[in-house]
């Protein structure tokens, strides 16, 4: 049976491949990405949308991480419910609201998007954060004291490898909605991939719409599977083998 339902997955994806190609073809896109200047400007605004997510992303982790450790030492735990409430008020407001909001403060361009980005951002690193550590069995932190373990050997080998998996998920959250967010950051004048999602639209070329929706499409897919993979290397093996065989 399990052979049979991985040919039918591969069959299945065959088809999807060879449709999209069809697709692609017929809405022009691989005409218009066949044009070197305008496969060498999609380029550059691929990386400058990977610029926008990498800095956003490397600001929420420091933060949402920090959050998220220090709320569950005991002396904060009791404000940990105030602080992730203002913390979970960037993702209460649209996207567009927030991009607006910083553009007011801090005007056009790079700093305002990177700092919309980064505030959409925090708020699954930080609850899945807090969350991994406190659903560690205190027995397992009894234990570590008993051995004398400090606070600091029992925080990063003992909370954050268990917590390792749950902090991971908020993670890919996190970059997944900034990744399809950032395409926002265009109408503040940021750039990246929305420049040609936006002006696909107002111009009715399908082309470019698609030439710049399909990489942001692909950049959150790739990035979903790479912290998936990088997992392999954080998340401790025996808590691997035993989500496995259900242990």
């Amino acid at each position: 049976m399990k052979q049979v339902l991985t040919k039918a997955y591969r069959f299945i994806l065959v088809l999807i491949l060879l449709l999209g190609g069809i697709a692609l073809e017929r809405f022009g896109v691989i005409e218009y990405l066949s044009d070197p200047y305008e496969l060498h400007y999609t380029l550059s605004l691929i990386g400058q949308h990977m610029i926008l997510v990498a800095v956003s992303m490397l600001m929420a982790t420091v933060l949402g991480l920090g959050v998220g450790i220090v709320f569950t030492r005991p002396r904060f735990k009791k404000y940990a419910g105030i602080v992730m409430y203002v913390v979970s008020l960037g993702q209460t407001i649209p996207s567009l609201a927030v991009i607006a909001l910083a553009m007011s403060f801090l005007g056009i361009g790079f700093k305002p998007a990177i700092f919309a980005l980064f505030i959409y951002s925090v708020l699954p690193i930080a609850r899945n954060t807090l969350a991994g550590i406190t659903a560690i069995p205190s027995w397992i932190i009894d234990a570590a004291k008993g051995m004398g373990m400090s606070n600091a050997r029992i925080l990063f080998q003992i909370e954050l490898p268990n917590a390792m998996k749950v902090i991971l998920t908020g993670f890919r959250i996190s970059l997944v909605i900034n990744i399809g967010t950032a395409a926002l950051a265009f109408l503040i004048g940021a750039g990246g991939l929305g420049e040609l999602i936006f002006i696909g639209i107002d111009l009715m070329r399908p082309d470019q719409l698609l030439a710049g929706a399909l990489p942001v499409t692909l950049l959150a897919l790739l990035a979903d599977y790479l912290v998936e993979l990088f997992g392999l290397f954080l998340v401790p093996r025996g808590l691997r083998l035993k989500e496995k065989f259900g242990a």
